[in-house]
Parts: structure tokens; sequence; C-alpha cells
């Protein structure tokens, strides 16, 4: 699997996850099957947590993105199809999951309509 594909998905996650400023029990179990089924290694996830420790939110967005332009339009539409159905995980989507949702959208040059349609095709297990 990319690794840049694994390592974006993870910024934008944990960005998706912290943006309500609740941390939900349903949210770090979507979190561990995501890992899972893509196939993170503990590697992987390892320099992920050491190096988004030392970042700010802007920083580990940044980051994220910095992934993302390496990633083919397909990852980046699994991507967001994935942050889509996290953000819905736990009952309610914040207006914050909102913003960075459409915004890193967006700035990876997808377009909304295409994501939300790639999730009805390509149902994950989060949903």
């Amino acid at each position: 699997m990319n690794q840049n594909y694994q390592l974006g998905l993870l910024h934008l996650v944990h960005l998706l996850i912290g943006a309500d400023g609740i941390i939900d029990i349903r949210e770090l179990e979507a979190l561990c099957k995501i890992t899972a089924d893509e196939k993170i290694s503990d590697e992987v996830l390892r320099f992920f947590e050491e190096t988004k420790s030392n970042k700010s939110e802007r920083e580990i967005y940044d980051s994220g993105l910095e992934h993302l332009q390496l990633c083919s339009d397909q990852e980046k539409l699994k991507i967001f199809a994935l942050l889509y159905c996290l953000s819905e995980i736990d009952g309610r989507v914040h207006v914050k999951e909102i913003r960075l949702l459409l915004y890193s959208i967006n700035s990876a040059g997808i377009g909304f309509n295409d994501v939300v349609n790639y999730a009805k095709m390509n149902p994950s297990a989060l949903s």
C-alpha cells in the first residue's frame, strides 16, 4: 500500500476526530477499523505518532495535504470517502468537521459530489 496514502489518511483522520473537540468511542473504534482495513503497519503508525506530536494542527493539516498530493485521484477519493463516513459515525456532523472536509477536498482538487458518489458506490465498513 502507498505509504503517502496511509500517512495522508492518518493525518486527516486525526484532525477530523478532534475537530469537534469531542473524541467519541465510535470514532476511535473506526480509527482501529481503518488502520486494519488499510493495512497500516505499526511502523507507519509509530512514525505518524512521533511526527504529529510536535506539530500544530495547521502543520498536521499541511503535512496531510503534502502526502495527498503524492496520491492518485482514486486514492484521494477513497480517503475522502472514508472521512465522509467517519464524520457521520458518532451520529452528529459538526460544522468544524464539514469545514475540514470541504476545505481539504477542495485543496486536493477533488469534487465533493465525486466523494459522495464514491462513498455510495463503494460502501465503507464504517457506514
